[in-house]
């Protein structure tokens, strides 16, 4: 999902109200903290979809000098 349209997703959410009842039909929108949730998730799925691998692997030398 593209980042500008998460972010309008996510500000439509938080101006619409949490709860709506009418004539006794009531309508619930997703909280705060699960459309955080859903924003981690794909920032995660997007960083690690890249052509590079995530995880390198280096040689180490240790230095300095030996007693």
């Amino acid at each position: 999902m593209d980042d500008k349209k998460l972010e309008e997703l996510t500000e439509k959410m938080l101006a619409q109200p949490k709860v709506v009842e009418v004539d006794g039909q009531r309508v619930e929108n997703q909280s705060v903290g699960d459309l955080i949730k859903v924003a981690n998730f794909f920032a995660s799925k997007q960083a690690t979809s890249g052509h590079r691998c995530p995880l390198r692997i280096t040689k180490m030398a240790a230095g300095g000098a030996v007693i």
